[in-house]
């Protein structure tokens, strides 16, 4: 059964380098949908079903980073970051809430959910 948590901030960097090792770097391609969820604005999608090269968090520069085929997303000063984790440990859905309340909303899919070789 998946779990969704929040992230404590000193793991931010650790975890999603780990999950990026562990998932987004072997032969199965992982596709990603971002959407952002802007009280002002409303739903927004930026990306629709890109693939994902790798998702990590930069505390020096204070910059949340999902790589993605042809483009970077970038979310400067992260408040907050709640995961949806499956059993396995794949990361199914990945919450970024910035300063200012709004919400980017990052659902990837894989094709089959191996692990890398360690």
């Amino acid at each position: 059964m998946a779990v969704t948590k929040q992230l404590p901030r000193a793991q931010w960097k650790e975890y999603f380098d780990n999950f990026t090792k562990a998932f987004l770097e072997d032969l199965n391609p992982e596709d990603a949908v971002v959407e952002i969820v802007d009280p002002k604005l409303g739903d927004q999608f930026e990306s629709d079903y890109a693939r994902v090269i790798g998702v990590t968090y930069d505390p020096k520069d204070n910059v949340f980073e999902v790589a993605l085929e042809g483009v970077d997303h970038l979310i400067y000063h992260p408040k907050e970051i709640w995961v949806v984790e499956e059993d396995n440990g794949f990361v199914s859905t990945i919450e970024v809430v910035r300063e200012d309340g709004t919400k980017e909303i990052i659902r990837l899919q894989s094709v089959g959910l191996q692990r890398a070789q360690q």
